[in-house]
């Protein structure tokens, strides 16, 4: 799995990707040309201090990483964390964001059937 790092990777996504709403996130996806997967991370400072949205962030690399062969090939992913996220910081488990993300994967179609 790739990381997008570039901003004109991230604005052709947002521009002419897909998206999907959850409670503690958005995924913004596009079919791409090649056969990869390119993911990026997106967490506002407006969702809490860096120890917060670093958190946010490792629990997206996270279940990427165990669901990495869930996912379809073919795809840039950007995966937004929302501001209620980060509200809920201490409190928010691997197993709720984890049920949020599967949610908006099947909603999505981006899983392997």
């Amino acid at each position: 799995m790739n990381t997008l790092k570039k901003d004109r990777e991230f604005q052709l996504i947002y521009n002419q990707g897909k998206k999907t709403f959850g409670y503690y996130s958005l995924i913004f996806f596009l079919k791409n040309s090649s056969n990869t997967k390119n993911c990026g991370f997106v967490v506002s400072k407006k969702t809490g201090n860096a120890v917060c949205r670093n958190r946010i962030k490792r629990l997206y690399r996270e279940y990427l990483r165990i669901n990495d062969a869930r996912i379809k090939n073919g795809y840039d992913l950007i995966l937004v964390g929302k501001r209620i996220a980060g509200q809920n910081i201490k409190s928010l488990s691997y197993d709720t964001l984890g049920r949020d993300l599967e949610k908006m994967f099947r909603q999505s179609n981006l899983f392997i059937m």
